[in-house]
């Protein structure tokens, strides 16, 4: 395979994602990010699929690394990787910029006068757009940020001004619910696994601090009443206004819900047991030369 490079884009901005498998995403978020960033990083954790094939083909700079965590990949990514753009952007595989995000991006590069920039996730769930949009921090001054130290659900942190661009970033997540079951089993196990032994979360919860600490407050609060899980339902439900969304979106809500319950009970299991689980290997893997093999 001839590997290319990638042709640097309009926005001084270098796009860095961290993958596993991802080869079911990688081939659209490249053709979103033609023409518009001015480079492409990409630490992989040894995808089994063509993640790495799809990379090369389309000029991405990717390094391999074996995973240890959200927050520690991260924190070796901001780190390593030979950035040169001036601002840099984290972007997961399932995510896309909508036109209106990249002129606003390259708007708020040509000002500048910020640390870091927040934009507009909107979330999608079985292919549909829901109505609901977070405001989440994903683009800084390179060099200026540095990421929670946490096993999963790791969050960017900028010190100094934050501005917010009002254009969305479509999150995508899974392409079917059987990638989605898949995904939701292995973050409520390390989620599960982070709370049982201690493990920090993105940011030390604060009522009345910051967006993130506010959160960090909120997931803490939730965790210690009763029927949490119910709760979460009728928050996405109601609050969050999934009923707009139809069928989907009440499905949306109730899978969403039935992960906190589920996190709870391997919780609950780790404190009644107090072995943690045992890595898997699931699906078929290359034939072994010592054993016959039969059509």
């Amino acid at each position: 395979m001839t590997e290319t490079r990638w042709v640097p884009g309009r926005a001084p901005v270098a796009v860095v994602m961290i993958t596993l498998n991802e080869a079911h995403n990688l081939e659209a978020v490249a053709e979103n990010l033609r023409g518009w960033a001015q480079e492409v990083f990409i630490v992989d954790s040894h995808s089994r699929d063509a993640t790495v094939d799809i990379a090369l083909r389309h000029g991405i700079t990717l390094i391999q690394r074996r995973f240890r965590g959200f927050g520690d990949q991260w924190g070796f990514a901001l780190q390593r990787l030979p950035v040169t753009a001036p601002y840099t952007m984290k972007l997961d595989p399932d995510e896309r910029l909508s036109d209106a995000l990249k002129d606003a991006i390259v708007a708020a590069t040509a000002r500048g006068g910020w640390d870091g920039l927040s934009v507009q996730r909107r979330w999608w769930f079985m292919s549909r757009p829901l109505p609901i949009r977070e405001t989440i921090l994903r683009v800084w001054v390179t060099g200026a940020c540095r990421f929670s130290d946490v096993a999963v659900n790791e969050h960017p942190i900028v010190e100094g001004r934050i501005e917010t661009v009002n254009a969305d970033l479509e999150h995508l997540d899974s392409p079917d619910l059987d990638h989605w079951f898949e995904k939701q089993n292995r973050y409520s196990t390390a989620e599960a696994i982070s709370s049982h032994t201690g493990g920090s979360m993105a940011t030390p919860p604060k009522l009345f601090g910051n967006r993130l600490e506010r959160r960090m407050w909120l997931k803490t609060l939730l965790r210690r009443l009763p029927l949490h899980h119910h709760l979460l339902f009728l928050y996405y439900w109601l609050w969050k206004g999934t009923w707009r969304a139809g069928r989907v979106g009440y499905i949306s809500a109730r899978l969403w819900s039935d992960v906190w319950r589920i996190r709870a009970y391997k919780r609950y299991e780790l404190e009644l047991t107090g072995v943690l689980p045992h890595k898997r290997v699931y699906g078929p893997g290359t034939p072994d030369a010592r054993v016959a093999q039969y059509e």
